[in-house]
């Protein structure tokens, strides 16, 4: 494969549904303890995603992660420059991970196999939501494990709060994107 270029119209998406995720975070998300929340602000990024392929969910998620900064979105949630780049630029750009079946989604849905469609949607999501919440894991071992209750290691402190976020926020992402996609599949269609 060579280097191919965005078109104009992806570039323009890409941009607005990093923004849309953007706002969508702002708005409350569910809190079960301060290290375990979830929400459905990825639900933008793993449409265009879908819509556009895996470089193009990269890139509106690295612009997701860079707004989280730029706003001041994460304020007190950085320890360090890694921390900062391993939790905002590349966990956030690996929701495009669900990107890796877009061509298989493509192809569902021109044959209109709703059953197949649904469960490669839950497929795509449980990959990207999975890809960026091992960063979020990798970096709450190594910066965020002093914070772990006495007598649990950092290991289980982080893959119980980044695990239980991981679940919850995918699942409430998959069911929007099912809800949206089987009703209007053409979300999904670039024309």
């Amino acid at each position: 494969m060579g280097r191919e270029k965005m078109s104009l119209r992806a570039l323009m998406e890409v941009s607005i549904f990093a923004a849309f995720a953007m706002m969508l975070d702002m708005i409350p998300s569910v809190q079960i303890t301060p290290a375990i929340k979830f929400s459905v602000s990825m639900v933008p990024i793993f449409i265009v995603s879908l819509r556009w392929g895996i470089k193009a969910g990269f890139a509106s998620g690295f612009l997701w992660g860079l707004l989280q900064i730029v706003t001041g979105d994460a304020a007190g949630q950085i320890l360090t420059p890694l921390q900062g780049l391993i939790e905002y630029f590349i966990a956030f750009s690996f929701i495009g991970a669900a990107g890796l079946l877009a061509p298989a989604i493509k192809n569902v849905l021109k044959s209109e196999g709703k059953v197949m469609l649904v469960l490669l949607l839950l497929s795509a999501v449980l990959i990207g939501g999975a890809a960026r919440y091992i960063w979020h894991f990798i970096a709450g071992i190594i910066f965020w494990g002093q914070y772990a209750p006495p007598g649990q290691s950092a290991f289980l402190y982080s893959l119980i709060a980044n695990g239980t976020s991981c679940i919850a926020s995918s699942l409430a992402c998959f069911i929007v994107i099912a809800l949206l996609t089987t009703t209007a599949p053409r979300l999904l269609q670039v024309k």
